[in-house]
């Protein structure tokens, strides 16, 4: 069947299987998006769908028609991925990299809901990713430096 969706701003006419997984559909055409568990648990393949933060291994590609998907690529290039991208380097927020692009997704739906949200807050916001490198400090380290940048530069999320 055929469906069409806009992933990072560009449209899509797709033909694919009707249980497909939004996942397969974005591993075959970008990268960034990891499969970790397969079951929602991990958090490595999170996407903004329609604006909200999903794990893409559970939405069925039939679900994305007509939907507006924005992946770690879509993010990246934008004031506030080089700005969280760049608060992990410097907190040496990523150590294997594998859960790093749900982590980040993670960051920027947490700032855009609180742009100055406490250590407690972002445990949460982060609670649905699990990281098996840096004990989560780190992590937690470089969403607080990228709260604080945000803010002195006015990056809007």
């Amino acid at each position: 069947m055929k469906i069409k969706m806009t992933i990072n701003d560009q449209s899509h006419t797709l033909d694919v299987h009707p249980m497909m997984r939004l996942l397969d559909i974005l591993r075959e055409n970008l990268t960034g998006s990891k499969e970790g568990c397969g079951e929602g648990e991990c958090g490595a393949c999170s996407v903004f769908m329609n604006g909200a933060l999903v794990n893409s291994c559970l939405i069925p590609v039939l679900q994305c028609d007509e939907a507006e998907i924005f992946t770690i690529e879509g993010i990246k290039d934008t004031a506030a991925g080089k700005l969280i991208a760049g608060a992990f380097a410097e907190a040496h927020s990523a150590q294997c990299g594998f859960c790093t692009p749900g982590m980040v997704m993670a960051a920027v739906n947490l700032l855009r809901q609180n742009p100055n949200p406490s250590e407690a807050e972002i445990r949460e916001g982060l609670s649905g990713n699990i990281c098996r490198c840096t004990g989560y400090d780190m992590i937690v380290d470089g969403i607080q430096l990228a709260a604080r940048r945000a803010k002195e530069e006015a990056v809007p999320w």
